[in-house]
């Protein structure tokens, strides 16, 4: 199965994972402040995603699967450890990857994490994803948007996240292996304890974002993750801005901050 990997500066390795219906190019935006200050930056799709093939099996895209992609691509690379920045299921994925390789992650920025424990056996959560997927099975990008019910952002925020979602939509080269991805990804769980978050001992920034603009991912839910986390901070847009998450040059100079922080340690 091949993933579309690319990579550019050099420097200290940041590994970039993307969320759930997005690709690579939607964790810093197109930012380039990471490669200019003396960082490699390597950012893949996720199977399924993008460029990238899709799973074998319709139901392989489960986190113990993305890890394992993960640690191929720092194999394929020749990194031995990386500061992982992720987003949503990129932040799962990057959560997971510390507790079960902590060998090869030197730090890590989790944008956005929305899971705890439950959530995959939710009937209400679940029954969402599956519409979304039938809308991307029947329909592509066109159906997605469809069965997303904008009403539901705040009015504020809703043109912005209907722009954003159709742009990273139309990017996938394989429409039906994203739906496919939408009805397993959230039907598996990147941890079964929000407790074990307290084996991570490298250094950690969560990045939450304020309900009122992104309701999908609970600012709670990030402070609980900063709160289990060893010495993790969290950081969290001012009233009335946009989410750091959404800013790529903002969230890069985070990252870069980690990435001085982990190689102190070094």
């Amino acid at each position: 199965m091949h993933l579309h990997v690319e990579v550019a500066g050099e420097g200290r390795p940041v590994v970039l994972l993307h969320g759930l219906t997005a690709s690579h190019r939607y964790v810093v935006m197109g930012s380039k402040r990471l490669e200019r200050s003396g960082h490699r930056v390597v950012a893949y799709d996720a199977r399924g995603h993008g460029a990238s093939d899709p799973a074998p099996n319709p139901r392989d895209y489960g986190y113990e699967l993305l890890v394992g992609d993960l640690i191929d691509v720092l194999d394929q690379q020749g990194i031995e450890r990386a500061v992982l920045a992720g987003a949503s299921m990129g932040a799962h994925t990057a959560m997971r990857a510390a507790l079960e390789h902590p060998d090869r992650v030197a730090g890590l920025v989790l944008a956005t994490p929305a899971f705890v424990p439950g959530n995959e056996s939710d009937p209400r959560a679940l029954a969402r994803w599956d519409r979304l997927a039938d809308g991307m099975a029947s329909g592509g990008a066109e159906g997605f948007v469809a069965a997303y019910r904008f009403d539901d952002v705040p009015e504020a925020w809703r043109d912005t996240v209907r722009k954003v979602t159709a742009q990273r939509l139309a990017v996938h080269e394989h429409p039906e292996a994203v739906a496919d991805a939408l009805r397993a990804v959230p039907r598996s769980a990147p941890l079964d304890d929000l407790a074990q978050l307290q084996a991570i001992s490298v250094p950690t920034t969560v990045v939450g974002s304020r309900d009122e603009a992104d309701a999908g991912h609970p600012l709670a839910v990030a402070r609980r993750y900063a709160d289990a986390i060893p010495g993790a901070r969290l950081l969290v847009e001012d009233e009335g801005q946009s989410p750091i998450a959404w800013r790529g040059g903002q969230l890069s100079e985070v990252i870069a901050e980690v990435a001085e922080q982990a190689e102190a340690r070094a």
